[in-house]
């Protein structure tokens, strides 16, 4: 009983990142955030939750961990790497790149890798 259960997570596992792959080749996002500078920046917890909160309604999907390493300057062309993480502890990359810039929010696109990464063991 326990390898089907094992099995049937790491289906499901499998198939959260095939959908996330397939659907989410590139969706454009924004986020508002505040100025202490003269260049916007989104913080990298408000940027992983903005992630995810695309992914979730661009899959259909509950909204997925996603980890980003830094805070998103807002400057066009400024890019960094998320990683999305499931249940069974497969990686998917995901890339994030500024688009434009308006006053305090930063436009931003997003294109998830199209393969995913297996848990280390």
């Amino acid at each position: 009983m326990e390898s089907t259960m094992t099995a049937t997570r790491l289906s499901a596992a499998t198939s959260i990142l095939s959908v996330i792959a397939a659907g989410v080749l590139l969706v454009g996002c924004s986020a508002s955030v505040s100025v202490g500078s003269s260049t916007p920046k989104l913080s990298k917890v408000k940027l992983a939750d903005t992630v995810a909160e695309k992914l979730a309604a661009t899959t259909g999907q509950p909204k997925p961990d996603v980890t980003c390493p830094e805070d998103l300057v807002g400057k066009v062309g400024t890019t960094t790497r998320c990683k999305l993480t499931v249940d069974d502890g497969s990686t998917l990359g995901i890339s994030v790149t500024v688009s434009s810039v308006e006053d305090k929010q930063i436009n931003f696109d997003i294109k998830a890798d199209e393969t995913a990464s297996p848990a280390a063991n």
